[in-house]
């Protein structure tokens, strides 16, 4: 690992997905894409440009992810306004996310989110009540693990961004009946106060800002 602590300003060269699946596809850990990188893969082409690349991995798992990556590329977790190197986390810590740096390239390169599951089952990490079978939660495409879309779109109405809502204006229109129907009542059960359940709720009225924020 490198001596130097990277800054978080630094430049990201994304890997593509490919590239992903060639370095973790040989490790014996559960991972898949997820976030922004899995809804672009399921819709089959990019819904707008995204600076970083996600991929998702159980706590059992993470070291054994790292493990797999080349020689030349380290590994932090942000704190605060700085990074604390990943090998240097007490045994009972619990990093999120964990950000992949190239050292020689001088840029980051993945971002790793830890997230729960069951042997059978991923959990979701926000409310344990939220459960799906493996292979309802991650599909395989093409052979590469890859977080059903609406899933991720759970992942994003807690406080959706612009950007969210772009994701979810272009995946929405493609899910199948079910996958929609399960998502729109996810949201009303796990995320009520999200301005995404208002056109769920009542069609007519448009969403107000002020259900974007956190609640407590």
């Amino acid at each position: 690992m490198s001596t130097a602590t990277p800054s978080l300003a630094a430049p990201w060269t994304a890997l593509t997905a490919e590239a992903v699946a060639g370095l973790l596809g040989p490790a014996d850990a559960r991972w898949w894409l997820s976030g922004g990188a899995a809804l672009d893969r399921w819709l089959g082409t990019p819904i707008r440009p995204r600076e970083n690349i996600d991929v998702s991995t159980l706590p059992s798992d993470l070291d054994a992810v790292l493990q797999a990556l080349p020689a030349g590329w380290s590994a932090w977790v942000p704190d605060g306004d700085g990074l604390v190197p990943y090998a240097e986390l007490a045994e009972d810590a619990a990093p999120q996310p964990v950000l992949v740096h190239d050292d020689d390239a001088g840029s980051w390169v993945l971002r790793i989110n830890v997230e729960d599951g069951a042997p059978r089952a991923w959990v979701y990490r926000r409310d344990a009540r939220l459960q799906l079978p493996w292979d309802r939660a991650v599909l395989d495409l093409d052979g590469i693990p890859t977080g059903a879309p609406e899933v991720q779109l759970v992942w994003k109405c807690f406080s959706p961004r612009p950007e969210d809502d772009a994701d979810k204006d272009a995946v929405l229109p493609h899910l199948s009946e079910e996958a929609r129907a399960w998502w729109e009542r996810t949201l009303l059960t796990v995320h009520p106060h999200s301005s995404w359940t208002i056109p769920v709720r009542s069609p007519m009225f448009p969403a107000r800002a002020s259900w974007n924020r956190p609640q407590r």
